[in-house]
């Protein structure tokens, strides 16, 4: 089962995609658009992917603010997932991103990517941050099943 990690951004969407076992998540690229409501050629991107890689669900940061509440931006990421979802027809999660490109930033600069070449990379890098997260999250949930059943027994 390969999942596909975006990271919705106004001009950029970060793709970062699973292994098939789940366990791994690496930088796919960084679908670029030139005005936040020029939506088709970053759907038919999306789309191709998702077949491409045989996806089987999609995580979508999902940027809250730090009270919890929700902001405009992420609204709009709750449209583009209505979207998503009537595109592609597969599920998609909305994922806890706080902080994401933060960190994101943070490995860039201790990998020692100079500061023009960051924007470029920075949402593929938060991609992946937001996929790793939601993988570790399925992993640890399955951990915790397998040790009930076997306490069950």
């Amino acid at each position: 089962m390969r999942i596909l990690g975006l990271d919705y951004g106004s001009k950029t969407v970060g793709v970062a995609v699973s292994d098939s076992l789940g366990v791994t998540a690496q930088g796919v690229e960084t679908i670029f658009r030139k005005d936040e409501n020029k939506m088709r050629r970053t759907l038919a991107r999306i789309e191709e992917l998702t077949e491409k890689y045989q996806i089987e669900t999609i995580v979508l940061g999902y940027p809250k603010n730090m009270d919890d509440s929700i902001g405009e931006r992420a609204k709009k990421t709750e449209e583009f997932r209505d979207i998503l979802v009537r595109r592609v027809g597969l599920p998609v999660i909305l994922w806890d991103e706080r902080l994401t490109t933060m960190e994101a930033n943070d490995i860039l600069i201790e990998s020692g990517v100079p500061r023009e070449s960051r924007k470029s990379v920075i949402d593929k890098v938060a991609a992946i941050l937001i996929l790793r997260s939601y993988l570790d999250f399925v992993q640890e949930k399955q951990k915790d099943a397998g040790r009930k059943d076997y306490t069950a027994h």
